[in-house]
């Protein structure tokens, strides 16, 4: 890991630990699923939020917000497809959370891994 890789990590866990309970918790969690579900994604702080992007010079892909609710958010840099159907011009880049169990864990890996894909 470049330094400035590590600077950037070292950024976004710093954002994350100075939010409150129980979002620092949750937001630290996510941000495990997140790495876990694609390494290649590296850390760093975009617009104020952790956030991931595929180097340190490249746009964010997946956003993290504490906001009034926890929000994972892929930004307009991912190839997004429409699900087709009645609502194809319409598609999901924003889930809102405010807890984690194993399916939202799931779901977040997979969110995720179809973003770098």
């Amino acid at each position: 890991m470049s330094s400035k890789d590590e600077k950037n990590l070292t950024q976004v866990l710093d954002k994350i630990a100075a939010m409150d309970e129980p979002q620092r918790s949750l937001m630290r969690r996510v941000h495990e699923v997140i790495v876990a579900a694609a390494p290649q994604l590296k850390p760093r702080i975009w617009y104020g939020m952790p956030a991931y992007a595929l180097s340190a010079s490249t746009p964010a892909l997946v956003t993290l917000r504490n906001d009034e609710r926890l929000n994972l958010a892929l930004t307009e840099k991912v190839d997004l497809r429409p699900p087709g159907g009645a609502d194809g011009t319409l598609m999901p880049a924003a889930w809102y959370f405010d807890s984690l169990d194993e399916a939202t864990e799931k779901r977040i890996s997979e969110i995720v891994s179809a973003a770098v894909s």
